[in-house]
């Protein structure tokens, strides 16, 4: 049994198909019967459907009607989102940039289950171009569309798909399609807890180009979001980031089981607020040295790649178990390396491990207050870390030329 484990020799082909067909099944089945027992917009728990896209789809309403400063205000949310759904549903918060109220708006032009429909097939589609241009192998799609995250983000009718997609189709342009790359780099924006660390890998790997095009991404999307919505949008922004951060993040009015993040783990534990943003921030500093050295060193830009999708969660004290839609292709950039170099001892069934963490990470937690995401993510990190530095400083063009390109 444990030479199986070491080996990986238990990951067969059909057994990876029989767990990812199963997997995609449930999903499925889950979601249909959702779909199935609800009133097109709240299901038979009395929850929206897609729980969290109901912000989104208030928030574009709000737009559409010509208040786009309507979703920062809490009470007039909040009432907005009982009357389209149902008093006792729930209040599910709107915290984006202005940036966002773009996409919410043309998602709102569509009957609610339809929108969500539309936006979940959308970015997932997004996403698995992004794995499938990453690792073109056989199977490749049946295990991205059956990693556990993309239940969890479809559950909650999230932005994972997005995130991923955007954050992996940049990382695939970046040596070849530099301008392409920033401009991807730069939508992120929308949610800029996980843009941390993309700034230093640019600097430290001299992609100058696309950190001139992520720049003017930005400021191109915020002078537009003016222009459109006007200043007090954003000044409902950024008075809803102290909402943000002491009651969703300080206070875990989410739930730290559902936080994946050092900072609630600690806040779990008991720690407080202070101790949290100080382990927090040793987590984020050790990353920005990892992914700074990384990219410096020239390592195989697939291992380099993962290290900041990985990095992206570690350094934030806010992400959710469906943001962890960001190891979809980090873990595919890392099967591809490791395809062609070849597996350790006991990397499959760790990697395997990591790819089911998502489905887990939260009742897992909830039961025994063992961070098991974190855990998951650092494991992660540190054998990214351990396959990288043998290869530190090798030939540019082979480093760079590892990385497939981005379809045209």
């Amino acid at each position: 049994m444990l030479e199986h484990l070491r080996t990986g020799d238990w990951l067969t082909r059909e057994r990876v198909r029989i767990i990812a067909v199963t997997l995609l099944t449930f999903y499925v089945l889950m979601m249909g019967f959702l779909f199935a027992t609800s009133n097109g917009r709240v299901d038979r728990f009395d929850r929206p459907l897609g729980t969290d896209y109901s912000q989104v789809w208030t928030a574009g309403r709000f737009v559409l009607e010509g208040h786009p400063e309507k979703p920062f205000d809490n009470a007039a949310h909040l009432r907005r989102q009982q009357e389209y759904f149902s008093p006792t549903s729930g209040f599910f918060h709107w915290g984006y940039p202005p940036y966002f109220l773009v996409v919410a708006a043309f998602f709102a032009l569509f009957p609610y289950a339809l929108s969500l429909l539309l936006w979940q097939a959308s970015t997932l589609l997004l996403y698995l171009t992004a794995v499938r241009r990453i690792v073109p192998i056989q199977d490749c799609l049946l295990v991205a569309a059956a990693f556990p995250a993309v239940f969890i983000n479809v559950g909650h009718g999230h932005n994972g798909f997005l995130s991923a997609g955007l954050m992996g189709l940049a990382l695939l342009a970046l040596e070849r399609r530099p301008v392409v790359a920033g401009i991807l780099f730069g939508l992120l924006a929308y949610k800029p807890q996980f843009g941390l660390l993309i700034p230093i890998a640019l600097l430290a790997g001299g992609h100058w180009r696309a950190i001139v095009a992520a720049g003017a991404t930005i400021v191109a999307m915020t002078l537009a979001t003016v222009w459109a919505f006007g200043w007090e949008t954003w000044r409902g922004f950024f008075d809803m980031m102290h909402f943000s951060r002491v009651v969703i993040s300080e206070q875990g009015a989410t739930g730290w089981y559902k936080i994946q993040t050092i900072f609630s783990a600690v806040r779990m534990w008991g720690g407080s607020i202070p101790l949290a943003y100080g382990v927090q921030a040793i987590s984020t500093f050790g990353c920005a040295a990892i992914i700074a050295w990384m990219w410096f060193a020239r390592v195989d830009r697939r291992l380099a790649a993962a290290a900041l999708m990985t990095g992206a969660l570690l350094s934030t004290p806010y992400a959710l178990d469906y943001d962890m839609m960001l190891l979809g292709p980090a873990l595919a950039f890392v099967i591809a390396h490791r395809l062609e170099k070849g597996f350790a001892p006991w990397e499959k069934t760790t990697l395997a491990v990591i790819w089911a963490t998502p489905l887990l990470a939260r009742d897992l937690t909830m039961a025994t207050f063992i961070p098991v995401g974190q855990i998951a993510m650092i494991v992660f990190l540190a054998l990214i870390l351990r396959r990288a530095w043998p290869n530190a400083r090798q030939d540019p063009v082979a480093a760079t030329g590892a990385l497939p390109s981005m379809p045209r």
